[in-house]
């Protein structure tokens, strides 16, 4: 039995409550939909991404062995490395739902290295692998942190609307029953005074 004393304003009070709630289970329905095209999106973004850093990751690790077998070791720990002009981290942010997503892209270009006492093609084009495998690097980890949040969301949401739909909805429909039939008995008693004072 509600606590709720049984009114007719109660009742539209808790109509007007079950038609908010109505609504907030449609909205986080669509949200979830519209969550879970986008994470489809970044997961196709992912492979793409991902099938290129491997590639860039390959080409790294056959300079990074040509190099060692060139210089060994300790020779190529003297070489230089690129030397870069300023900040080529470029990260552009947008939303989703209130998701935070972003975009990452390793850009700008480097000087030169200083001269090296033993330069080699082979360290230079370690040097280089590793350059183009950081740029690859950089949107990859980009959209595994818009999939992590966006799954995040996407699990809070759907949680959210179970709750409404299994749990809170069908405890105001129950409320609004027993009021409407708590209703109907007063009314009858009503209705059977009235007769016995007649």
């Amino acid at each position: 039995m509600s606590g709720v004393t049984p009114t007719r304003a109660a009742v539209l009070e808790l109509q007007e409550e079950q038609r908010a709630m109505h609504e907030g289970h449609l909205f986080l329905d669509e949200k979830c939909l519209l969550l879970a095209g986008e994470m489809l999106r970044q997961l196709g973004r992912h492979a793409e991404l991902q099938r290129h850093f491997d590639t860039m990751q390959r080409d790294a690790v056959s300079a990074l062995q040509a190099a060692l077998a060139r210089h060994g070791l300790q020779g190529l720990q003297v070489q230089p490395s690129a030397v870069h002009d300023g900040t080529r981290l470029r990260c552009e942010a947008r939303s989703l739902m209130g998701v935070p997503l972003q975009d990452a892209a390793w850009q700008g270009g480097t000087r030169p290295a200083p001269p090296a006492v033993h330069a080699s093609p082979e360290a230079r084009d370690c040097r280089r692998a590793f350059e183009r495998l950081l740029a690859a690097a950089a949107p990859l980890a980009a959209v595994r942190g818009n999939l992590e949040r966006l799954s995040q969301e996407y699990r809070r949401s759907l949680r959210r609307a179970r709750a409404l739909q299994d749990v809170l909805m069908p405890e105001l429909a129950r409320e609004i029953d027993d009021i409407q039939t708590r209703l109907e008995e007063l009314e009858q008693e009503d209705a059977l005074t009235m007769r016995r004072q007649h």
